[in-house]
């Protein structure tokens, strides 16, 4: 059976808001802390039945904090913050929907993780294609790069060097482009 949820911009403000009072209140927690907390939510949806959609976004917020953890896709201060901002709405303990709720309670989890999923779309795919990238590097044994006169590092550096500015090209031509709302949509943003 599908369901289709349509959010209106009533309904996104209620997650703005949300995402902003989580920002506010988890200022002070550092990098590792907020990566605990989203990943204590990922352990807390193992073992427990949850519809296909709660564990195809759940599998991405691995991506968003692996992304943050990868000592070789270094983030600008503002990038990091960003997605920071995005994974401090997982520190904190209040659901709209209590976990407990069988079948439905990662819902709120879940659409929060899509909608911040659409705003980061094009850090996670630049990251997600260096790490291809880099898993075809290695398997190719750097020939390429040794071919062009490069050790390793420098060639991946390179690489995510051009990812990362196809991803703030990309970022920015959308920034400027309004949704069907007629503005664009940010949760990191107010209007």
């Amino acid at each position: 059976m599908d369901i289709t949820i349509s959010l209106n911009e009533e309904d996104l403000d209620h997650f703005r808001r949300a995402m902003m009072q989580a920002r506010e209140k988890n200022v002070g927690l550092s990098v590792s802390e907020i990566c605990a907390h989203a990943t204590a939510l990922l352990d807390s949806v193992r073992g427990k039945r949850a519809p296909d959609f709660v564990l195809d976004r759940m599998r991405k917020l691995v991506s968003l904090i692996t992304m943050i953890q990868d000592s070789a896709w270094e983030l600008s201060d503002e990038e990091l913050e960003r997605v920071l901002g995005a994974l401090s709405y997982f520190a904190e303990p209040h659901d709209d929907i209590p976990d407990s709720v069988p079948v439905f309670g990662f819902l709120d989890d879940a659409v929060m993780i899509e909608l911040v999923l659409r705003e980061l779309r094009h850090e996670l795919d630049a990251y997600e294609e260096f790490c291809v990238y880099r898993a075809s590097a290695t398997a190719a044994g750097d020939a390429d790069a040794s071919t062009a006169g490069m050790n390793r590092d420098t060639w991946l550096e390179q690489r995510r060097d051009e990812l990362m500015e196809r991803m703030r090209r990309r970022r920015s031509r959308d920034s400027s482009q309004p949704y069907a709302s007629g503005r664009p949509f940010s949760l990191f943003r107010t209007r």
